[in-house]
């Protein structure tokens, strides 16, 4: 089972993560956080790597779902959205596959809940309009 939801966009990487932003707020989620991994490896170890993002997305509502069902389920929370540059003006943009993720947890009724948030992840990464990636 793959474990992200991917789409390629033609747009550099800021307006792309711009556009996610907005698809994440049309869907419930808010974005917690905001790592910038090229910047981060850059200051700590010297490293560069190509621009990277990744955002922290959270629907409040469905994260109190998942926490009434689950209370360790906060190890996996927020859902991360990487922005990442592939080429200069292409971004790719991949999301997590929540059910993929909460495979491990024997709980149906976070299984449920990780069904919607999956479907809203889903929703964001085609409203975005791009390619989708291969997910093997």
């Amino acid at each position: 089972m793959a474990y992200y939801i991917a789409t390629t966009l033609d747009l550099p990487i800021d307006e792309a993560a711009e556009r996610v932003e907005a698809a994440l707020s049309q869907e419930g989620f808010g974005v917690l956080t905001r790592i910038d991994i090229a910047k981060t490896l850059k200051e700590k170890i010297g490293e560069t790597v190509h621009p990277y993002r990744i955002l922290g997305a959270c629907n409040p509502k469905l994260a109190f779902e998942a926490l009434q069902a689950e209370d360790k389920v906060g190890t996996m929370l927020p859902c991360n959205v990487v922005v990442q540059e592939t080429a200069p003006g292409r971004s790719e943009v991949a999301a997590i596959d929540p059910v993929a993720s909460m495979q491990a947890i024997d709980n149906p009724t976070l299984q449920a809940a990780a069904e919607q948030v999956r479907e809203k992840l889903a929703a964001v990464i085609a409203s975005l309009g791009g390619t989708q990636t291969d997910r093997s």
